[in-house]
């Protein structure tokens, strides 16, 4: 048990000194991640006025059907960079919330990026 509060805490000093770093604007949104081990979730934040501009997660009944794994997790990502697109966003800043850029996560950036959305 406490190799795993271990593993929490360093995932949360990580994730504090990534967001000192980091921030969204309404023109460039944060995407923020949340990986668990049986759902993902993504949302575009807007950190200037404190407002979630679109989010998608597995858990809507549009994605019931997508597993957290690294082969469909780019569905997830292709859906939100479809939302920010009709929103006229352009770019955006990417924030891995101190998870490693690897897996699931790189494969959701990745559907994020073919959908046209800079990072």
């Amino acid at each position: 048990m406490n190799r795993i509060i271990a593993k929490q805490k360093q995932r949360l000093k990580r994730k504090k000194s990534i967001r000192k770093n980091i921030s969204g604007t309404p023109e460039r949104p944060r995407l923020s991640v949340y990986r668990s081990n049986r759902y993902v979730y993504v949302q575009a934040i807007d950190d200037t006025n404190g407002i979630t501009l679109a989010a998608v997660n597995n858990l809507q009944a549009d994605f019931k059907t997508v597993k957290s794994t690294v082969a469909e997790a780019g569905k997830l990502g292709e859906a939100l960079g479809a939302k920010l697109k009709a929103l006229n966003i352009e770019a955006a800043v990417f924030d891995r919330n101190g998870f490693r850029y690897h897996g699931v996560i790189k494969a959701l950036a990745d559907g994020v990026r073919s959908a046209g959305i800079r990072f």
